[in-house]
């Protein structure tokens, strides 16, 4: 296989130097899949305006064997939802007239997100005859497409030669649409151990200018969906500090919701204990998660949540709700404790708990390393070897 080329598709890839890093898990995924291809291209199209609605400009750029693109096209985000079929068909015209364009060579096209990178990817499966592979990263968007057997994602998978799932438990729910679970693969995301690993915590405190004194409490996570729990995070903390004084809760993260967030940690008078640090770059999550005692991930849903992983590999305990996704990686006590999802009074309760626990770290690292993207990545490469299989028969 090192002799071939694969073609990726992903609704969102980060810039150069990661200061946009929506979807970093893809790039950080590609890193070790590229000692299995010859070369890997990766296209992440632009409709106009994103560079500016980002406040980003992107630059086509290449590393190591991978190549980078951001074609720009016509599309209006009404077509996203309402009229989903001028997306899609907008969106594959854009990425066959680019790999038209520059001639691309290419044996696989691996799709992230079913949702408009999967629908593109199957239109052009037919137009250069390989085959073609989806990995479906949401929670909501994949629950509401069951539900509501959106077309477009039901043809995506049925037209698709494998699809990846991260989240077992939602492996049946294909049944329920009628596709054939027999090429549906669950392989969760997986962590860089070369970036996230122990590092002493009152050192990376000091780096950051954190308290030493002080039970310190993480979140990351973007502020653009209610979904991701920050509210309650944030209730939490009020029910906390009634009780004790001396922790502080940072939360690492940007986004529309800010404002909203801030005023409620205003309403509650948190501002000493709880702390909006803003987005950050991806080179320096690791140090915060070195910093914490606990980590929290209080989503309401979630497909996976790889930001726990890569807390557990850096040797902390994560508290977190049970959304679906953190129930399959929290499956003992020994590596963290699972709250109800939206009760700030639990999430509380169990924060209290997780910092007054004496944690065996080495348990928690070593229960993490099934997770690092070497071991994920083979998985990956099998599915690859299986669409080959099938081809041949």
């Amino acid at each position: 296989m090192r002799n071939k080329n694969l073609l990726v598709i992903t609704n969102n890839f980060p810039d150069e130097d990661n200061l946009y890093s929506h979807n970093i898990f893809v790039k950080e995924q590609l890193k070790y899949m590229a000692a299995y291809f010859a070369n890997i291209y990766v296209v992440s199209p632009l409709a106009y305006g994103m560079s500016y609605l980002r406040g980003r400009q992107y630059s086509n750029y290449t590393y190591d064997n991978i190549h980078v693109y951001f074609p720009k096209y016509f599309n209006l985000p009404f077509f996203y939802n309402a009229l989903q079929s001028v997306w899609v068909k907008n969106e594959s015209k854009c990425i066959f007239e680019f790999i038209k364009k520059y001639n691309l060579k290419f044996d696989y096209i691996h799709a992230h997100f079913t949702w408009p990178s999967g629908a593109a990817a199957t239109k052009l499966k037919s137009k250069f005859n390989v085959p073609v592979i989806i990995t479906e990263h949401t929670s909501n968007t994949f629950s509401k497409a069951i539900e509501s057997s959106n077309p477009h994602f039901l043809n995506a998978w049925n037209s698709c030669d494998a699809i990846i799932r991260v989240k077992n438990g939602d492996i049946n729910k294909f049944k329920d649409v009628e596709v054939d679970v027999s090429k549906v693969h669950h392989i969760p995301n997986g962590y860089d151990d070369k970036s996230f690993y122990p590092i002493d915590t009152m050192y990376c405190r000091s780096k950051l200018d954190i308290p030493h004194n002080k039970k310190v409490i993480l979140n990351v996570g973007n502020l653009y969906s209610e979904i991701k729990g920050h509210r309650y995070l944030i209730e939490a903390m009020a029910h906390m500090v009634e009780k004790r004084k001396d922790v502080v809760c940072y939360i690492v993260g940007g986004g529309k919701l800010e404002k909203k967030l801030k005023n409620l940690i205003h309403s509650y008078n948190l501002q000493d204990c709880v702390k909006l640090v803003g987005s950050k770059p991806y080179d320096e999550i690791p140090i915060w998660m070195n910093a914490c005692d606990v980590f929290v991930l209080p989503s309401l849903k979630e497909s996976f949540g790889i930001v726990q992983i890569e807390a557990m590999a850096c040797s902390k305990p994560v508290v977190a709700t049970i959304n679906g996704g953190s129930e399959e990686i929290i499956t003992s006590d020994d590596f963290g404790l699972l709250v109800e999802p939206s009760d700030s009074h639990d999430l509380a309760e169990k924060i209290d708990i997780a910092l007054n626990k004496n944690w065996d770290t080495e348990k928690i690292i070593s229960y993490a390393e099934q997770y690092q993207w070497d071991e994920i990545t083979k998985q990956i490469h099998e599915i690859y070897a299986y669409v080959d299989f099938n081809e041949i028969l």
